[in-house]
């Protein structure tokens, strides 16, 4: 019998959606160079792109209340499937209170070549946008996004203090191994936006 595929992951009492692949950025640092896997997980490449009623049908076998938040975050940008992306979380709001959250890469407007901020409002607890770098040549070594004649590491901070606007929860991440000159002038980044900075751990998976 052919396994499931993995639409929805624990970590640590938290629930990880994993509803698309899809992603316009390639990240250095990003886990899926490493593997097929995340903090011991089942395998999150996915054989289709699910549908809402996919990943609904998966949530419905979870006790939603159970986690202390449920995370749009597997291998792929969550904006990516925006539509998808509010139907679950309109979903997750209708049969529990639990706190949803959206890790993103902030390029979703450009993505979806409509400002989608105001999407998020009422729906999304918390937004957690990666910040990656203090400037917009390292952003796009790093980040290394695919659209072209944009500047991306712009659209992103104007993405995180328009979302901001409408989720108060919002904040930049960075990960640890940019080191501390990076995360110095990264913090200052956030605190022009009036956006809390988040410096994430960097784990290797192999």
């Amino acid at each position: 019998m052919k396994k499931a595929m993995t639409l929805s992951y624990e970590i640590e009492g938290k629930l990880y959606l994993n509803i698309t692949n899809k992603c316009p950025c390639n990240c250095t640092f990003c886990i899926r160079n490493n593997g097929d896997t995340a903090y011991g997980s089942d395998p999150l490449w996915l054989e289709h792109q699910p549908s809402a009623d996919e990943v609904i049908e998966n949530l419905k076998e979870r006790d939603l209340d159970s986690y202390k938040e449920i995370i749009f975050c597997g291998y792929g940008e969550p904006t990516c499937e925006l539509e998808i992306m509010k139907t679950v979380a309109e979903f997750i709001r209708s049969v529990s209170k639990t706190p949803i959250r959206v890790n993103t890469n902030g390029l979703g407007s450009v993505y979806n070549k409509r400002d989608i901020a105001p999407d998020f409002k009422g729906l999304i607890d918390t937004v957690s946008i990666s910040l990656n770098a203090s400037d917009a040549e390292a952003y796009d070594k790093i980040t290394r996004p695919s659209f072209k004649n944009v500047n991306s590491f712009e659209e992103m901070l104007s993405f995180a203090k328009e979302v901001s606007q409408y989720v108060p929860d919002t904040m930049l991440t960075v990960v640890d191994i940019i080191g501390e000159e990076e995360i110095k002038k990264s913090q200052a980044i956030a605190d022009k936006l009036g956006i809390k900075l988040r410096v994430r751990e960097y784990i290797d998976e192999e």
